[in-house]
């Protein structure tokens, strides 16, 4: 690592030339050339300010209130666990930095050639879920604040706002990561503008509770660790399989230290700023629907939110599409990159024809989460002590590209096992496979994730489809939590 003193955190040395600005990103999961990383830490920042500041991390923000917690305890719940999460992602983005490889290829050092076609798969499967989830989220509430402005068409208009969205993502996601750095470079510093004025619009009109909590005992020990799991630690941490996607554009003569600062922060703030803002808006009693926070609290501003809320799921999903064709190659797909991203595109837009005629969007949306963190969690262990520790850094980048490397190190591939086992064995789940097994789990309707569960099961034998619209935002316990503010993504 580089470790020369710098001035800024964004300053990069100038001991060559800079790589020229290319356009179209013809590259797939072979290492980066140095005359290709044009990239830089600010960039990066960028990219993942834009990332996290979508309608999700509004929606999980009000999850604390939601099953019971202060928004003092939900405060800081999400401050200090995304510290851990957020620190876990610099450091996966200083793999990519170091080694111009992709997440997916550097799991080759750790799993084996064939090892590492598990993680790939996964990674490449739920990121065109997610690309349909963060796509659905926004649908209501485009469609309210459109409403406001006078623009009227049900059903219909939200299938329209469904396809502008998927088109401008996709196309952005073909032309790959310099469209990417790009748009997000222009386009994120305006919506944190706007995010920034809504706040202080909010927070100086919201009547704030800030000690008004229904939880207690074991019940908010329970709903601290959901809290975390959904934007505390796990937030960050479910976005490190895609992190060394983009750092590995960043030229070598940048410093690893500025990339890490660059790059956790650039999650860090945006996701503690947003759901410290959801939390302090549902504390006031309009719960944790996006398009009642957003109505409810900024009224004339409906206008410029819909414009720039839309730039949320755009700015998430790009990178979902482009880091489904990265994984797609690294498991043995042969297709040039932006034609797999085409495909992913496809399947992605089915999943969210499904997700807009699902009857709840929890039960559709935690199925997801309940996947995604099972396997991150121990795989990104696995990956850190590798790296780090068993080969301190230094990775033979020539061998990952080698069939004559290990196809199967077992080792890593029985610590990924056991990891997943015991995160199985004890969460808490709204899907019957993924419930907790172990005794004294989930085995009665007192805590809240549990109460969330039994309420799904329940609805599974009620008479009375819902509405394909929002779900209502919940009422305080005993009552079931709110089926949106039960969700958690990374991505």
């Amino acid at each position: 690592m580089n470790t020369a003193p710098r001035s800024s955190l964004f300053e990069a040395q100038e001991t060559e030339p800079a790589p020229m600005p290319q356009s179209f990103d013809a590259h797939g999961v072979e290492p980066i050339p140095e005359s290709s990383r044009d990239s830089s830490p600010r960039d990066q920042w960028w990219i993942w300010v834009g990332a996290n500041v979508a309608p999700i991390n509004w929606v999980l923000g009000a999850l604390g209130i939601n099953l019971g917690l202060t928004l003092v305890e939900t405060l800081i719940v999400i401050s200090l666990g995304n510290i851990v999460g957020c620190g876990v992602f610099g450091l996966f983005n200083m793999m990519g930095h170091r080694t111009g490889v992709n997440q997916m290829v550097l799991g080759r050092a750790a799993f084996g050639r064939r090892g590492a076609i598990i993680p790939g798969v996964m990674q490449g499967l739920l990121t065109m879920g997610w690309v349909g989830v963060n796509t659905w989220v926004v649908l209501d509430l485009a469609v309210a604040l459109l409403g406001k402005v006078g623009i009227h068409g049900g059903e219909g208009l939200k299938y329209v706002v469904a396809a502008v969205v998927m088109a401008a993502q996709l196309g952005l996601a073909v032309f790959g990561f310099y469209a990417i750095r790009t748009f997000e470079r222009w386009t994120v510093p305006a919506t944190v503008l706007v995010m920034a004025v809504m706040t202080v619009l909010s927070l100086t009109q919201a009547d704030l509770q800030w000690t008004s909590g229904t939880a207690s005992g074991t019940d908010r020990v329970t709903a601290v660790t959901q809290l975390v799991t959904a934007i505390g630690i796990g937030w960050g941490i479910s976005w490190v399989p895609y992190s060394a996607d983009y750092s590995r554009f960043v030229p070598s003569r940048c410093s690893g230290r500025s990339v890490f600062w660059a790059t956790a922060l650039g999650m860090y703030v945006p996701t503690v700023w947003l759901a410290a803002l959801g939390a302090c808006l549902a504390s006031t009693g309009q719960g944790g629907d996006p398009s009642e926070l957003v109505i409810g609290a900024f009224g004339v501003m409906a206008l410029p939110v819909l414009l720039l809320i839309m730039h949320g799921p755009v700015a998430t999903n790009i990178l979902n599409l482009y880091s489904c064709s990265l994984a797609a190659l690294s498991v043995g797909v042969r297709a040039a990159r932006w034609k797999v991203t085409l495909a992913a595109g496809a399947v992605a837009t089915v999943v969210l024809l499904v997700f807009m005629q699902s009857h709840s969007f929890a039960e559709s949306f935690d199925h997801w989460m309940t996947s995604i963190l099972v396997w991150i969690s121990p795989w990104a262990a696995v990956m850190l002590t590798e790296f780090f520790v068993l080969r301190r850094g230094r990775i033979d980048v020539k061998q990952l590209y080698s069939d004559r490397g290990p196809a199967w190190r077992w080792r890593a591939l029985v610590a990924l096992a056991a990891g997943i086992a015991a995160a199985w064995s004890w969460q808490y789940g709204l899907v019957p496979l993924m419930q907790a097994p172990l005794p004294g789990t989930c085995t009665t309707r007192t805590s809240p994730g549990c109460r969330a569960q039994w309420s799904q099961e329940d609805s599974t034998t009620s008479s009375p489809a819902r509405s394909s619209g929002p779900p209502a935002a919940s009422a305080p316990p005993p009552q079931p939590i709110d089926d949106r503010a039960a969700v958690a993504q990374p991505p």
